[in-house]
């Protein structure tokens, strides 16, 4: 059967229509673990840096037409709840998967945060804590492959610490002297239990190669306001 012009013109038209509604209907990405850290450990310019950080890789992941920020709070004088700064939501991932609906939904401790979940702006996973053949985490990994030590510098409900320790390395400047919390993007710990995304543990220091033995190498929670 022979087909037209007009026939094939039609064709193409109802392709690239079927196209545009199959774009519209996967939701923009408002969340992403980023690719790679400042470089410099805990040492990210401060929230103003962070947050050029995030707006960056999410330009070059296409999405650059909204605003940015990393999910970290500050200590001391004027502190800044990490959860105060990102919007209300909701988020999705590179992959269209709603992560949350709203701020509540954000922080409640069933999240859909996960190694699946978590990707980076360009909808890659992130090295996590392997798991065995039994489905349960591998008792030894080797942590210098593992990337899941986000830095947050908040408790796990999102906001600052107001002890006299420092959980920002200096408010996110330093590389060398301070401790950064830090959660598990892939909720998985060595030991038993569901690990926080938000909190875990502090890193042994704010230089590169004090978070890395962990298993983090500073990546950051990058939401769109």
């Amino acid at each position: 059967m022979k087909i037209s012009r007009k026939q094939l013109a039609l064709l193409a038209a109802m392709g690239m229509a079927a196209g545009f509604a199959a774009q519209a209907a996967t939701p923009a990405m408002g969340f992403f673990v980023s690719s790679k850290g400042s470089g410099k450990g805990g040492d990210l310019g401060g929230l103003k840096g962070a947050d050029a950080l995030c707006q960056q890789l999410a330009t070059s992941a296409g999405a650059g037409n909204r605003t940015w920020v990393a999910f970290l709070s500050t200590q001391g004088e004027g502190a800044v709840n990490a959860k105060d700064r990102i919007g209300n939501g909701p988020w999705y991932n590179a992959k269209g998967a709603l992560i949350a609906q709203n701020l509540a939904d954000l922080l409640k401790l069933e999240v859909k945060i996960n190694a699946q979940t978590a990707l980076d702006e360009k909808g890659q996973p992130v090295p996590g804590i392997p798991l065995g053949p039994d489905g349960a985490p591998v008792a030894m990994p080797d942590l210098m492959k593992v990337e899941h030590d986000i830095l947050t510098g908040s408790q796990a409900d999102g906001t600052a610490f107001k002890d006299a320790m420092d959980h920002t390395c200096n408010n996110w400047a330093s590389s060398t002297d301070g401790t950064a919390m830090v959660g598990h993007h892939d909720r998985i710990s060595r030991n038993p239990g569901l690990s926080p995304w938000a909190a875990v543990h502090p890193t042994a220091g704010c230089s590169v190669e004090k978070i890395r033995p962990s298993g983090g190498t500073g990546r950051l929670y990058c939401f769109a306001k």
